[in-house]
């Protein structure tokens, strides 16, 4: 069991108070806050060992180049890859798809088909829609049903020897939807397909094992699982990553180079160009020790009683429907209340110290599905209470009385 108490002691922000009131924190979904030990180590980088890496032979540059190395092996230990050049840094989720949609520029031919879900973030929608664009592929639409799951059958109708790369969400994170990317991996594989996951909304709630997963690319992004901003992940099967090209010139990523002819460095450097995060890449290594030594077992249970203590409260609100109700679910909530615009409850919820999102969250098509503008998102983590719950029900109640 979480000492909670001691849990929250770690993060200093939300001790603070915003308008007045103490802060409830229900954003999670798109950033997680940060452990003093996390803001800490990103002090003592610049205070102790600040350098560039890779490149001098003096002492910091040594210092920095052996943390930062340290650090991507402790995220192919957290992921269970199998080669540390495997783990690329970069700077989110969304770089790495674009690498990944970028490098299947070389791969694909008119006719190919792209296959992604009907509850994709944009970051996993319009790389493709542009690698389609630029080769005269198609993109495809796995469908999902009211509940926000996808439906697996009409995936199984989608995919063809035409399917060159299937991209699908790990979590959603407009709906909280866990979708069975397994299953999903492995009916691409019967195919030939590659399989991008795109593990953003993921990552905060359970360790993904790419042995298991057996997925080509698996990408997320720091700041979602307690790290800095700036940072994050691509892990590539080793294959893969060495058939794709460069995607950025530059300093870091050359073996050699001349006016003739440029040779790239091999795995991982080739896909690094240029000066890194360093303080990034280093303390998203902080950020993955922390969130281990809390345990991924003891955050889901937080959460999901988190969840299931939210929804219960939430439906005790007149005329509020929630939107994602998956089987499958973590920790977010998104809803509606009849007859009141999303971005108003959020408004006036704000004054009273909560902060929920709201909006269509990047996701676009998943509000088109369901025909409304947006919704009222609120995104539990391992550090939130039933009390602070049990704040917003209140502060939602009373906004619906102030907007009727």
């Amino acid at each position: 069991m979480l000492d909670i108490q001691k849990i929250r002691a770690d993060f200093p922000i939300l001790s603070q108070k915003v308008n007045g009131k103490p802060l409830v924190y229900f954003d999670n979904g798109a950033t997680s806050q940060k452990p003093q030990i996390v803001i800490d180590a990103i002090s003592k980088y610049y205070q102790e060992i600040n350098a560039n890496i890779h490149r001098g032979v003096h002492t910091l540059s040594q210092l920095a180049t052996d943390a930062y190395e340290i650090s991507r092996g402790k995220i192919q230990n957290h992921i269970n890859a199998k080669f540390s050049h495997e783990v690329l840094f970069t700077s989110g989720t969304t770089f790495g798809i674009n690498l990944v949609a970028n490098g299947f520029t070389s791969i694909l031919k008119p006719g190919d088909e792209v296959l992604i879900s009907a509850m994709e973030h944009h970051s996993n929608i319009v790389p493709w829609q542009m690698l389609c664009e630029r080769t005269g592929a198609v993109l495809k639409v796995i469908p999902m049903n009211q509940e926000g799951e996808l439906i697996m059958a009409e995936y199984d109708k989608l995919l063809s020897e035409k399917t060159k790369i299937v991209a699908v969400i790990h979590i959603s994170n407009a709906l909280g939807t866990i979708n069975p990317v397994k299953y999903i991996t492995n009916q691409a594989h019967t195919y030939g397909a590659a399989v991008l996951i795109d593990g953003a909304q993921a990552v905060p709630h359970l360790k993904p094992n790419m042995q298991e997963l057996d997925c080509d690319f698996y990408v997320f992004s720091g700041h979602k699982i307690c790290g800095p901003t700036g940072i994050g992940i691509l892990y590539g099967k080793e294959d893969w990553l060495n058939k794709l090209p460069a995607y950025q010139g530059g300093g870091e990523m050359i073996k050699d180079v001349s006016f003739e002819k440029t040779t790239y460095a091999g795995l991982p450097h080739k896909f690094e160009a240029g000066t890194p995060n360093v303080a990034g890449g280093i303390v998203l290594g902080t950020a993955v020790d922390y969130m281990n030594e809390v345990g991924f077992e003891n955050i889901q249970k937080q959460e999901l009683e988190l969840l299931d203590y939210g929804t219960k409260r939430l439906l005790e609100i007149e005329g509020l429907k929630i939107f994602g109700t998956a089987k499958e679910k973590t920790s977010v909530i998104s809803f509606n209340i009849e007859g009141i615009h999303p971005y108003d409850i959020g408004t006036i919820i704000d004054k009273l110290g909560i902060a929920v999102r709201t909006g269509h969250h990047c996701a676009q098509p998943i509000m088109t599905f369901f025909d409304i503008p947006g919704t009222i998102r609120a995104s539990f983590s391992f550090y939130n209470t039933k009390e602070e719950i049990d704040v917003m029900v209140e502060a939602l109640k009373r906004a619906t009385v102030m907007l009727s």
